[in-house]
């Protein structure tokens, strides 16, 4: 036979587990500070940038026929 199990206690185990991924979820998206987001968004802005500038056109407009 298998080992007893109290259910009670295993459903409480599992929402600590729930809550903590969470918890750290949330410390990794929230744990930066205002400089560190405002350069993401500067990278992430000049890199678009840069790659829209290079972009080739090659002319074959199949949306348009």
């Amino acid at each position: 036979m298998g080992e007893v199990v109290n259910l009670r206690s295993y459903r409480k185990q599992k929402a600590r587990a729930a809550k903590a991924e969470a918890a750290s979820e949330n410390r990794t998206r929230s744990g930066r500070t205002k400089t560190e987001r405002e350069r993401d968004d500067r990278e992430i802005k000049s890199t678009v940038a840069f790659l829209d500038a290079r972009q080739v056109d090659t002319g074959n407009d199949e949306e348009a026929s």
